[in-house]
């Protein structure tokens, strides 16, 4: 059987715009997300602006084991402490359950923790930018998340904090698998040992 002009333009024609349309479907994703768990903190709707000036949603940590505290840059005793303990977490572990968790300061004190003052911070402490994350919510988000990590804090007259020092251990789902109020460079060797577990490739 001969096909007539006509009948093989409009092959030609809808070869043509499958052909077209492969790069589309191929790009479209094929699987969502699983949907946060009810006791994610994640759930919590907060944007982070970092030391480098990126605002991300916090969720996007999802996927990695988080240590996270809450603290202010002008603090000038407990708050070091916390990061000491975060770096004496960091020496417990293992090269490879190192490399699987980040750690995050997210600030009670937005209005004076800039990029700029987070970044020194990080520079003075020589904290590395691959793990660690020092970040401000917006004022209005401060009470929500000392809520949803259970850090309790106060404004004092002077400007500073009165504040719960602690660090919570988040899984990849972002719940609490453990929390501690031991700080220093000894780390507490209880929630040391959830971390290792946490973290074992």
């Amino acid at each position: 059987m001969k096909l007539r002009f006509h009948d093989l333009r409009v092959a030609c024609t809808c070869i043509a715009f499958a052909l077209l349309s492969l790069p589309a479907l191929a790009a479209s994703p094929t699987t969502k997300p699983a949907p946060l768990p009810r006791d994610s903190v994640y759930q919590l709707p907060l944007v982070l602006t970092d030391q480098a000036g990126h605002a991300n949603n916090w969720a996007t940590r999802r996927g990695r084991p988080q240590l996270v505290s809450m603290f202010y840059t002008s603090c000038r005793y407990t708050c070091p402490l916390i990061v000491d303990s975060g770096l004496a977490i960091q020496r417990g572990l293992a090269p490879a359950q190192r490399d699987r968790l980040d750690v995050l300061l997210v600030s009670m004190d937005p209005a004076n923790d800039t990029p700029a003052a987070l970044m020194n911070v990080v520079a003075t402490r020589h904290l590395d930018t691959r793990r660690w994350t020092l970040a401000a919510p917006p004022a209005a988000s401060v009470r929500a998340a000392a809520g949803v990590l259970g850090i309790r804090y106060r404004k004092l007259a002077d400007g500073g904090f009165n504040h719960t020092s602690a660090l919570v251990l988040l899984d990849g789902d972002g719940r609490i698998l453990a929390r501690t109020e031991q700080i220093g460079s000894r780390p507490d060797p209880d929630f040391l040992a959830i971390v290792r577990k946490a973290t074992t490739p």
